[in-house]
């Protein structure tokens, strides 16, 4: 939607001269066109937003600044996130790049093509009703929706109703999981907080899960 050239030379530049520790130091990581990133355009896929320039970042494109990542640009959506395909009046519409005649699913359709087809390792993205497993699903990529409370949506209000969240895209489920590893916080005020997770949610993404066992629910009537 946004490509920023400029800023992400200059943020690979100073990572030169200091890498942070951690797995994402130094990756690609675009930010989904629903996400405020300071003085970058956002337009949240309706063109009533042109010419808006985002005026603070979200805390969790702070988080993935301090972890090293570099961001390319903003990724498309449909207008303000809402249907589960992304094709809007701003842009060309996001195609799965599998096969370019089917779309790439929405909201978090740009960000799933861009990984999809290598632009980057991995994305940030959102998902209330699918918006990010949809995209996951139909262009070959790992999807997490993390538990409600899990990523702040700071400084945004979410919606009251508490179903979306942010979350990562990626080529494997390792990749995702240290993606959520970075992107996992909370801030004061926040609606919503989630269980404190022990570990990384890395490191769970290699542990031998033992007997798995599968629950069915049967009711007589």
């Amino acid at each position: 939607m946004t490509v920023t050239a400029e800023r992400a030379l200059e943020q690979a530049h100073r990572l030169t001269k200091e890498l942070p520790d951690g797995p994402l130091a130094g990756v690609p990581i675009p930010i989904k066109d629903l996400n405020l990133v300071k003085d970058v355009p956002i337009m949240f896929g309706s063109s009533t937003y042109r010419g808006f320039v985002a005026p603070v970042d979200d805390t969790v494109v702070e988080r993935l600044r301090e972890a090293g990542t570099v961001m390319l640009g903003k990724t498309a959506t449909p207008e303000f996130g809402l249907p589960c395909y992304t094709e809007t009046a701003l842009s060309p519409p996001s195609r799965s790049p599998w096969d370019p005649r089917t779309s790439a699913g929405g909201s978090s359709g740009g960000a799933a093509a861009a990984v999809a087809a290598g632009l980057a390792p991995a994305a940030q993205g959102s998902d209330g009703a699918g918006s990010i497993r949809i995209p996951a699903s139909v262009c070959g990529l790992f999807g997490i929706k993390p538990t409600r409370g899990r990523i702040s949506f700071a400084p945004i209000i979410p919606d009251l109703a508490g179903l979306s969240t942010n979350g990562p895209l990626a080529r494997t489920v390792a990749d995702a999981a240290a993606l959520l590893d970075v992107m996992a916080h909370n801030n004061p005020g926040d609606l919503y907080l989630a269980p404190p997770h022990e570990g990384t949610f890395l490191a769970c993404a290699g542990r031998d899960p033992g007997r798995l066992r599968i629950a069915r629910y049967a009711r007589r009537g």
